[in-house]
C-alpha cells in the first residue's frame, strides 16, 4: 500500500522541516541553546540596534511571545535591551552572547553540512534557492522592508 502523503510537497517539506530542527535542537542542547535562541543572537549580531518587534516579525514571533522569548536571553546574560523610546527597544549581543554564539555557530555549520550531504551532490546548489522561492511568496521582502525602512531596496 503506498503512501498517498509522499506525493505532497506540502507534506514532505513539513516533515523535512520538523526532522531537521528536531536534529539541530539536539546538537544545541549541550549549549543549553534551541535554534529560535540562535537565530535571535545571529540577528542582534547581525543588526545591532535590531528593535525587538523588528526581531519578532523577522522570526515570525508573535508579540506576546517575544517578551518572554528575550527575557529568557536577557536573564541568561546573552541578550541586553535598551530602550529606544517610550514603546521600542534595541536588542544588544553581549560578550557571553558573542563567546555563545560563536560556538554555537560550529554547531550550526556542523548541521548544516550534514544536513546537505544527504542531498545528492547535483541538486544541492539548488536547495536554498528552491526553499528560499517556496518560503518567500514576497513575504521576506515585505518584512525586510518594514525592518530596514522604506528607503531599502
Amino acid at each position: 500500500m503506498q503512501d498517498p502523503l509522499l506525493n505532497l510537497a506540502g507534506y514532505l517539506l513539513r516533515r523535512a522541516s520538523s526532522a531537521a530542527l528536531a536534529e539541530l535542537n539536539a546538537r544545541l542542547a549541550p549549549l543549553d541553546l534551541r535554534h529560535a535562541d540562535v537565530a535571535m543572537l545571529m540577528l542582534a549580531e547581525a543588526w545591532p540596534g535590531l528593535t525587538q518587534s523588528a526581531a519578532g516579525r523577522v522570526l515570525g514571533i508573535q508579540r506576546a511571545n517575544m517578551v518572554p522569548f528575550v527575557e529568557h536571553l536577557e536573564r541568561r546574560g546573552l541578550l541586553r535591551r535598551r530602550q529606544v523610546d517610550r514603546r521600542s527597544q534595541a536588542l544588544e549581543l553581549t560578550r557571553s552572547g558573542r563567546m555563545l554564539l560563536k560556538r554555537a555557530r560550529r554547531v550550526v555549520s556542523a548541521h548544516e553540512a550534514a544536513l546537505l550531504g544527504r542531498v545528492p551532490p547535483g541538486l544541492r546548489p539548488v536547495v536554498v534557492p528552491v526553499l528560499t522561492a517556496l518560503w518567500q511568496g514576497g513575504a521576506l521582502r515585505d518584512v525586510q522592508r518594514r525592518v530596514r525602512g522604506p528607503s531599502a531596496g
